[in-house]
């Protein structure tokens, strides 16, 4: 079990090889049996920031539980500070962010943090700690539910354990699991990063870039994974992408951000070549 866990200290089980219900587990997770389609509601987003640069301007974005958006926009478009504003990162100047119906800018400390829990992010590097397993990293995902003096010594609870290796096997790398982090390709290591995203039971799922260090191939699978985890299990998943043809395939909707301000927000079949080559032209 240490082979597997680390310093975790707890059993490790087999894979029962379900996927686990995802819908069900984020509701079980933040008492939400009932919850509202809608996960992610920004309304009327701004953020100036104190040298007089407006990086946001009244942005509205609604994202639903199964829907899969995706946000277009050159280099200080404004992409950067949406995602720091509805993870607690920045504090906008004005508007909402709303997560599972809680507004996160009227919070802090610990209201904040519980608020956030159904929200997850996945960042362009997967951020795994190298040198302990690839179920210990998993497991890591829990310990926002767990807030124990154990956990901040970085002992994993072992009721964790087999949730984690579920997870793992919904992102097709059960076999891997006590194989060090460290050992890992780019690709394996950001399809662990989604996995570890998974253990939050989150209803919000953030991908800042998740391909931006990847070969095609790779590309190509953890985007199909992001794809499968909205449509099959019911995330609301918002990906910010550099690349308008992984857009074009992935994603349900297109919102294109230029210099702050949304120029366009629809389906992706509604989005023309045009439109997406305007976005970066415009800046230049």
């Amino acid at each position: 079990m240490n082979a597997i866990l680390g310093a975790s200290g707890a059993a490790a089980l087999e894979p029962e090889g379900m996927r686990p219900g995802r819908a069900a587990a984020a509701n079980a997770a933040h008492g939400a049996a009932l919850a509202p389609r809608v996960k992610l509601a920004v309304r009327n987003l701004t953020m100036r920031y104190a040298n007089g640069h407006t990086a946001l301007q009244d942005m509205n974005l609604s994202v639903g539980a199964g829907d899969m958006v995706v946000v277009l926009g050159s280099n200080g478009s404004g992409k950067s500070t949406f995602m720091k504003c509805v993870v607690g990162l920045n504090r906008p100047t004005a508007g909402t962010v709303e997560v599972a119906g809680r507004d996160l800018t009227s919070l802090s400390g610990k209201a904040m943090r519980e608020a956030r829990l159904p929200l997850a992010l996945i960042s362009q590097h997967a951020n795994l700690v190298r040198r302990r397993s690839v179920l210990a990293n998993v497991c890591c995902g829990a310990l926002g539910r767990h807030r124990t003096l154990a956990t901040t010594l970085g002992r994993v609870p072992p009721e964790e354990v087999e949730p984690a290796l579920g997870y793992l096997a919904e992102v097709g790398l059960a076999d891997l699991a006590g194989q060090r982090a460290g050992t890992l390709s780019g690709g394996q290591a950001q399809r662990v990063a989604v996995a570890r995203a998974l253990a939050q039971a989150p209803q919000v799922l953030l991908a800042d870039e998740p391909v931006a260090s990847l070969d095609p191939e790779a590309a190509d699978e953890v985007m199909r994974l992001l794809r499968r985890l909205a449509s099959e299990d019911g995330l609301a998943v918002v990906c910010v992408l550099h690349q308008p043809e992984l857009a074009a395939r992935y994603a349900d909707r297109i919102v294109g951000l230029r210099r702050g301000r949304t120029v366009f927000d629809r389906p992706a079949s509604a989005v023309s070549q045009r439109e997406i080559a305007d976005l970066y032209m415009a800046d230049a």
